[in-house]
């Protein structure tokens, strides 16, 4: 049986972080990716933005992690050349009612660190986009936006330069937990002994934590899937900043957000499925896309909307239920010896994924 130092299940921006903190630490690191490639999960299919942390629960995990996280994206960004904007976001009130939410929000957002926002009137707002229709809002100048494939591809390169492998087309079936490492079984039949192990399977990582042999049932939380779907603007956007609607229950709106070229998208709804395999935007839900859109922009044009594409959150609370703090559970929290296992990385996670590969590498070698 081949032995390895490190073992990283999962090439999605959040594995390979892990990776590359454990190799910087002189780790010999190996990562394993069931499919063809990396990030072709949750970490392709989203808003790609760069998250302040104003909205998480003050010292939560996603909080903490989330405000760390952006200011070490945004210095590897420029270090590495990795393609990003702070191009800055407007969280809008579009009825009287949400306007006092506002300044809790504010609240929430120092707590945790994020002190920048600043409130404006219904005026203000449209002196930064004129087209925008609200009440007031909030303008947070720390949001952005990165290219995360060209993220990903710095972070694969930095692993391979430091000495550490990625694999794809691997993926792992099963796992036994022994005292001394841990020995991972893939589907082809390949074993490995490792003595650490990162499960960083993002949507299938609840699934593959309960095969691990010798890891306890309760240390597994339930899977659940909630699809966001995305439409395209077949036109050129009046915004230059991102806008976000007051968060709603199940997610945080139907917002607008731009890429690199300039492109608008909206997106995502909260659409509950039962398979992370349901990527398909049925053209019909852009009906309930223009309603909510023109809440904020009354001249988005009819026939404007295309389907885009999907992506779905590994979340680990199912409908109705309150949103769900990042579950990393190492050896102190399940007693495996050399074991980080990583449940419900949704957004931020891409925002936090460097502060939370550095937080994996302190939980299995503390004081490194």
């Amino acid at each position: 049986m081949e032995q390895v130092q490190c073992v990283v299940i999962g090439a999605g921006v959040v594995g390979l972080a892990a990776a590359r903190s454990l190799v910087r630490r002189g780790c010999e690191v190996m990562v394993l990716e069931a499919a063809p490639t990396f990030g072709t999960g949750t970490s392709s299919r989203n808003s790609e933005v760069i998250h302040a942390g104003i909205y998480y629960t003050a010292g939560s995990l996603k909080a903490r992690l989330c405000v760390q996280g952006r200011s070490m994206l945004y210095a590897y960004c420029a270090e590495r050349g990795v393609g990003h904007r702070r191009c800055g976001k407007l969280l809008v009130a579009t009825a009287a009612d949400q306007v006092p939410g506002l300044r809790a929000i504010v609240d929430r957002a120092r707590c945790n660190g994020v002190d920048d926002l600043v409130v404006l009137d219904a005026t203000q707002a449209r002196a930064l986009e004129s087209e925008l229709r609200c009440e007031a809002a909030i303008y947070s100048p720390s949001t952005g936006i990165v290219d995360s494939h060209a993220l990903m591809l710095a972070l694969y390169g930095e692993i391979g330069n430091a000495g550490g492998m990625v694999v794809f087309n691997s993926p792992v079936e099963q796992a036994r937990c022994a005292h001394s490492a841990i020995e991972l079984v893939a589907v082809d039949g390949t074993q490995l002994r490792a003595t650490m192990v990162v499960n960083a399977a993002g949507l299938h990582a609840p699934a593959l934590a309960a095969r691990f042999a010798g890891l306890e049932a309760s240390q597994v939380p339930r899977a659940y899937f909630a699809k966001g779907n995305y439409f395209t603007l077949g036109a050129r956007t009046p915004f230059r900043h991102l806008i976000y609607p007051v968060p709603q229950a199940g997610g945080l709106g139907v917002h607008l957000t731009l890429d690199l070229a300039g492109q608008a998208r909206f997106g995502p709804d909260v659409q509950w499925v039962d398979t992370p395999d349901d990527l398909t935007v049925q053209a019909a839900r852009a009906d309930a896309f223009y309603a909510e859109v023109r809440k904020y922009w009354p001249g988005l044009p009819g026939g404007a909307l295309m389907p885009g594409y999907a992506g779905i959150r590994p979340k680990i609370d199912g409908p109705g239920s309150d949103a769900a703090d990042f579950w990393i559970a190492g050896p102190a929290q399940h007693g495996v010896r050399g074991l980080v296992n990583l449940f419900g990385i949704e957004s931020p996670g891409l925002t936090s994924a460097l502060a939370i590969g550095e937080h994996v590498a302190r939980l299995l070698l503390p004081g490194v």
